[in-house]
């Protein structure tokens, strides 16, 4: 399977979002910009650029009910734009930062966004109806080293956090005046603002691109050490599983239903992740089709030279893995580093998502029609 389309918008993307229709898409191209473009007649035209950010924005969410694009950059600000007749207005966020802020993300009721940061925090926002501004509180102390992704549970009041001290916390984000307790929180209804519910040292490594599943009962996060991590039972007593990798790192993941994940990364190419009747997760391949990644002379001389050296062959002695980390996406011909689904109303699995790179181009995908993977979603 190939992407259904590709567009190549910049020459680097660092995070990309859409609007709720589908036909407007949103991206930084590795500036302190977000470009907005709109599909015409099968062409893609730019209608919007928003300037306000001094340095690279990091992370891009646009709000499916209330219309609003947030943004983080690595200026320590955050901007929540409205569309006011035809222009985009924005407005301060008070952070209190003194890193750049990271990632950024709406919770599902739209009321709150999590922003992640290098200062070892992650500013919870919410808008102060009485002072029209939005003003953020923070979970400090908490975290040991930058905070790579937020990811908000379905019951809007946890929030999954992963970290590059290689750790995935969870907390309670419920705010007074802004929360009411809801009986499907369950046992997390009473937890105060900023209470750790749990602590997973799962990674030795980076940790990236949590999520959580439509229901809200699994998580899951990558680690920089090609590995992947399931949490069932989110709790005292968690159940985890991981799966390792024989190919480059994973940089974000998405759960298009719960039994199935996407993961995408390094390798240039979109992974899929499922699991069998008694919940036990596994690779099942790639998305993509696959290519050779292409050698220059000078590369494959040196690494003749170099496996002379060392008395082994030029390709290796039966080593997947190597073999295999010569293989890059057809579609993607850097890392991707974003993924963001496509989501229909009133539908949980998500069949098409859109993935974007360091190469500049947004793909989006179509799950519709794979045999082989029906049976996951």
């Amino acid at each position: 399977m190939t992407a259904i389309a590709v567009h190549g918008f910049a020459q680097c993307i660092t995070c990309h979002a859409w609007s709720p229709d589908h036909s407007m898409v949103a991206f930084c191209p590795n500036n302190n910009e977000v470009h907005i473009y709109k599909s015409v007649q099968d062409n893609w035209e730019r209608i919007h650029v928003l300037q306000k950010h001094d340095q690279i924005i990091s992370g891009i969410d646009w709000s499916v009910k209330s219309n609003r694009i947030v943004t983080a950059s690595h200026d320590r600000n955050s901007y929540v734009w409205n569309l006011e007749g035809s222009e985009w207005v924005p407005t301060l966020v008070i952070l209190r930062l003194n890193r750049a802020a990271l990632c950024v993300q709406w919770s599902p009721k739209e009321n709150k966004f999590a922003v992640g940061s290098g200062a070892k925090t992650v500013c919870i926002c919410y808008y102060e109806q009485e002072n029209n501004w939005w003003v953020s509180k923070l979970l400090r102390k908490r975290h040991d080293s930058s905070v790579t992704n937020v990811a908000w549970h379905p019951n809007n009041l946890l929030l999954a956090t992963t970290s590059t001290d290689g750790k995935c916390r969870i907390f309670s984000t419920f705010i007074k005046g802004v929360d009411t307790k809801d009986s499907k929180a369950g046992a997390f209804s009473d937890s105060k603002f900023g209470e750790l519910i749990v602590q997973l040292d799962l990674s030795f490594s980076w940790a990236f691109g949590v999520k959580w599943s439509p229901s809200g009962k699994t998580l899951a996060y990558a680690g920089h050490n090609s590995m992947i991590y399931f949490v069932d039972e989110i709790g005292p007593s968690p159940l985890a599983q991981n799966v390792a990798l024989r190919d480059l790192p994973l940089r974000d993941i998405l759960f298009v239903s719960e039994r199935m994940v996407i993961g995408v990364g390094f390798d240039c190419n979109p992974m899929v992740f499922a699991a069998d009747e008694r919940g036990i997760w596994s690779f099942i391949r790639f998305l993509g089709e696959r290519k050779p990644a292409s050698a220059s002379k000078y590369g494959s001389q040196f690494s003749e030279a170099f496996g002379k050296l060392y008395g082994q062959p030029r390709q290796g002695v039966g080593n997947e893995s190597v073999e295999s980390s010569r293989l890059r996406g057809i579609v993607h011909e850097n890392c991707i580093n974003c993924i963001v689904p496509l989501r229909e109303r009133r539908v949980s699995t998500i069949k098409r998502f859109s993935t974007s790179g360091l190469d500049g181009k947004v793909a989006i995908w179509d799950l519709e029609g794979q045999a082989d993977l029906s049976q996951y979603l």
